[in-house]
């Protein structure tokens, strides 16, 4: 009886342990900016200083570093970033410095699951490299921080901030361009895609098959004879509306269409409904 009783604190005390959740010396830390029309983001986990001298000590000079603490410091843009005269795509990227004397070198890495420093660093896993120089704070920050500051619509800056050593990176974006290609967009009204698939919308579902048949109507005036599978979806409106003739009309485009690229499944789709449209013509 003892021995059980000593096996069910064992596995209890072992349960406890299992849950025991203790706070990290590294906390982690996720910070999100939107720039413009661009997010960006950066996920990191911040040591603090706790009386020591972080650079050189804690963290050499001259030699890679993760960027903060435990796993790697995870960089994402959804949008193209400029740098000067170099330009990051695009993606998510293992941030990775290299603090020197008076400037920081700035990697973004395209691997992102190494812990820490990559084993055997590869140059071609590089898609960006930064030289940006450093300068000393008054004041003490006691644990790794990094922010986004002097934010425009077009540009900001990423700044790292240790102990009493501090980098800013600034950066721009093509803000401009986007915003002026969306309101071409807007103002030039829906392109053929927006009136096929409104059109396509109202058909499937039932509704005001005259406002589909008008939307469709439009999105093969943009798009031309080429687009076969938008005329076989004016021919099935067209019949589902009665009009049995130009739905065997706009059939036989789809299907000289649907020839010129080889879908022979949309020729034999054409050539079944215009047989049996013609049929109910008879009736």
């Amino acid at each position: 009886m003892k021995t059980k009783i000593t096996l069910l604190s064992l596995v209890a005390s072992s349960l406890a342990f299992g849950q025991l959740k203790t706070p990290q010396a590294s906390p982690l830390s996720k910070i999100e900016q939107t720039v413009g029309l661009t997010t960006i983001s950066v996920e990191y986990s911040r040591p603090s200083k706790n009386g020591r001298n972080v650079f050189p000590d804690v963290v050499k000079l001259d030699q890679i570093w993760r960027t903060g603490a435990n796993e790697n410091t995870k960089f994402s843009t959804s949008d193209i970033l400029i740098f000067d005269k170099d330009t990051l795509q695009a993606g998510e990227y293992a941030l990775f410095t290299k603090p020197m004397k008076d400037s920081w070198k700035i990697y973004f890495y395209k691997e992102t699951t190494n812990w820490g420093t990559p084993e055997k660093w590869e140059e071609n896993k590089v898609a960006l490299s930064i030289t940006t120089p450093s300068v000393q704070l008054e004041n003490t920050v006691e644990t790794f921080t990094i922010e986004f500051n002097n934010l425009t619509t077009k540009s900001g800056e990423i700044s790292l901030m240790w102990d009493k050593t501090a980098v800013s990176i600034p950066f721009s974006l093509n803000t401009s361009d986007k915003v002026v290609a969306n309101i071409n967009k807007v103002m030039n009204g829906p392109s053929s895609r927006d009136y096929y698939g409104a059109a396509n919308y109202y058909f499937s579902e039932g509704m005001d098959l005259d406002r589909a048949l008008v939307w469709m109507k439009k999105a093969v005036e943009l798009e031309g004879e080429q687009a076969f599978w938008m005329f076989r979806k004016l021919a099935l409106i067209q019949a589902k509306n009665g009009d049995y003739d130009n739905a065997i009309k706009s059939a036989q485009i789809s299907i000289e269409g649907a020839s010129k690229v080889g879908n022979m499944h949309y020729v034999e789709m054409n050539n079944v409904s215009i047989k049996d449209w013609k049929l109910l013509q008879k009736k």
